[in-house]
């Protein structure tokens, strides 16, 4: 019998609407399109029940609709849209950023050099799950040093929609994390809270301006290739 344990059910969910969101971030569900549980399942070895219930999670966060006799299907999401939520980003994480360099110390410092030279060699060999993680690590730790957890509580909301699992589909993204962090760093080294602050912010439009680019080049081939058929 599957396992109905209470524990285990939350993290299914998540995991399945984790999965889905990036799906659609990364452009491999397209807007319209409708969206199999069985498929969604069977890629995450679970069941539908807890795929339908992230499904409904994705629902309140606009990413899918619920069609009456047809289920769920992909909501309208432009480059556009995905602009506007890094522009938010953009603020929250400049605040963050500005003040971890007003607080940080010597060894923060030397944490962070060492997780961005770790993160350039993991993009100068082509290990993206490793600069997945790097990434993560390097951001998380900036939010830390910065304490202000409800600032960093509502860049997580927004952060849902940055792909983390399909990092490999945007071209550029590791290369813009190991550049940008370097501009990130040498403000946050010099204690320069503006200048820490300018460049995350910056960071955080590049990133949305690579994700809004790919979603624009898989429409533009999907649209090529639907008046060629």
């Amino acid at each position: 019998m599957p396992d109905q344990s209470p524990q285990r059910r939350p993290q299914l969910n998540d995991e399945a609407a984790s999965y889905v969101r990036e799906l659609i971030l990364t452009g491999q569900l397209q807007p319209g399109e409708f969206i199999r549980m069985d498929r969604i399942a069977r890629d995450l070895r679970i069941s539908t029940t807890p795929v339908r219930e992230g499904l409904l999670a994705l629902r309140g966060e606009g990413f899918v609709q619920l069609e009456q006799r047809r289920g769920f299907t992909v909501a309208p999401l432009s480059p556009s849209d995905i602009q506007d939520v890094f522009a938010a980003q953009a603020v929250l994480a400049g605040e963050l950023a500005a003040r971890a360099a007003q607080r940080i110390s010597a060894e923060q410092t030397n944490e962070l050099q060492r997780l961005q030279q770790t993160l350039v060699d993991a993009v100068e060999q082509g290990q993206t799950a490793r600069v997945e993680a790097l990434n993560h690590d390097f951001h998380w730790m900036i939010n830390h040093i910065a304490d202000a957890p409800k600032i960093a509580w509502l860049l997580s909301v927004g952060g849902r929609y940055v792909p983390r699992r399909f990092y490999a589909t945007i071209a550029g993204w590791p290369q813009a994390s190991a550049e940008d962090h370097a501009t990130v760093l040498t403000a946050l080294t010099r204690n320069d809270a503006e200048a820490s602050r300018e460049a995350m912010a910056q960071h955080m439009l590049h990133a949305g301006d690579l994700l809004a680019g790919h979603l624009s080049q898989l429409r533009q081939a999907l649209d090529t290739s639907r008046n060629t058929g």
